[in-house]
């Protein structure tokens, strides 16, 4: 593959019905390409966890997910309220979701924790009331 595959998705802010839609698109995308299942695995993952995180705190936001000879670059925009402290919120089971998050089933702190434990890379920037971009590399 000598360009550059890109796939953008615009994610629903607060539709958990569609929440999840883009990591199972890239899933079949990586599948169809031929990539191992590790890899798949990985990419779905921290997708997913993305995805809910934009769902739950931000109201939504877009996904691109660059597809290069040596790796997968997924990048995570939204225009929510910003992470207040980064720190905190890569500690597995911090949460910042309200109860009715939680009664759905969402909201147990591990979306970070998860998505940095799933790439070879992760960087966080973020303002708070402006919004909150996530730079994510998983090596081929």
């Amino acid at each position: 593959m000598s360009e550059p595959l890109v796939f953008t998705f615009e994610v629903d802010g607060e539709n958990f019905t569609s929440a999840g839609n883009a990591s199972v698109a890239v899933k079949k995308k990586l599948r169809w390409l031929g990539f191992p299942p590790e890899i798949i695995r990985r990419v779905s993952v921290a997708m997913y966890e993305g995805e809910i995180n934009m769902v739950i705190h931000a109201g939504g936001g877009v996904a691109t997910v660059t597809v290069l000879q040596d790796r997968i670059d997924i990048v995570l925009e939204d225009h929510g309220p910003g992470i207040a402290n980064v720190e905190l919120a890569m500690k597995e089971g911090f949460s910042t979701a309200t109860d009715h998050i939680r009664d759905l089933g969402f909201g147990a702190g591990m979306g970070l924790p998860n998505m940095k434990k799933n790439t070879d890379s992760m960087e966080i920037q973020t303002e708070l009331g402006k919004g909150t971009t996530i730079k994510m590399i998983i090596n081929l």
